[in-house]
């Protein structure tokens, strides 16, 4: 596998806070990679880096093999880069139609306007199929005129992720996908994401390890901002670092 998005001594300071401390990460085209860690461990912040949402104070980011440690986050999503947020992030006041088909129409390449999806025939069907597909994708098609706001949590969750995944993204970032969920909606989620797991790489924040243990092929644990540890699942998992940082000294268990 060739390698799809790394960083090189990747630092992020707020004031006297380091909250992502020289982090060398590597991710290869195609891997299901898990991220985890404590509460403020700098995960998060390590996501929005790699997006663009936030600038690093040193360091350097590579998507693809090019440079884009400056790169506006729009840019990233027009190179195949799309994530979902630790908080559900849609609009409420549109359907659950309408916020597909807006973020589809914004980041398909060229740039095309509302006026073209209504002028343009073949762009109206190319955009409206890929939105169609997305709704079935995540089992919301029944859903797709109903104002957003009238969606419980996890279905608007997977209406965020559809929105990812219409964007037919080459590296998809999910920030505690599984987090305010039910049972049987985790249970969605995690079915969903093992059905297109294959048409991209992916990395998962996750504090529910033991849901996505066989989804990711590799693990990454982040401390204090440093990565701690990072290889086979099983074998972090049994890491008496990584046991002390995230389950505390007394844990004797090697697994979830």
């Amino acid at each position: 596998m060739s390698e799809l998005i790394s960083t090189k001594g990747l630092t992020k300071r707020f004031g006297g806070l380091v909250a992502v401390d020289g982090v060398e990460l590597r991710i290869e085209e195609g891997q299901v990679a898990g991220v985890m860690g404590p509460n403020g461990s700098g995960k998060t912040t390590l996501f929005n880096l790699l997006s663009g949402l936030f600038r690093p104070s040193e360091g350097q980011i590579l998507f693809q093999g090019k440079d884009i440690t400056h790169l506006a986050p729009h840019k990233r999503v027009e190179m195949g880069m799309a994530r979902t947020f630790q908080l559900v992030s849609v609009f409420d006041s549109l359907t659950a139609w309408e916020n597909l088909v807006l973020s589809t129409i914004r980041f398909r390449k060229g740039q095309q306007t509302v006026a073209n999806l209504y002028f343009a025939p073949a762009q109206k069907r190319t955009i409206l199929n890929s939105c169609l597909e997305a709704l079935e994708m995540v089992g919301l098609t029944e859903q797709a005129e109903n104002p957003t706001s009238e969606l419980s949590y996890g279905e608007k969750r997977m209406l965020e992720i559809g929105i990812a995944l219409s964007l037919r993204p080459r590296l998809l970032l999910l920030d505690e996908p599984l987090a305010g969920l039910s049972d049987h909606e985790i249970s969605e989620v995690l079915n969903l994401i093992d059905r297109v797991k294959k048409n991209f790489t992916l990395v998962i924040i996750e504090h529910k390890i033991s849901k996505i243990m066989d989804l990711v092929e590799t693990l990454t644990v982040i401390n204090l901002g440093r990565i701690i540890c990072q290889g086979d699942p099983g074998q972090v998992l049994c890491e008496p670092s990584v046991r002390e940082c995230y389950w505390g000294k007394e844990t004797d268990t090697c697994s979830m």
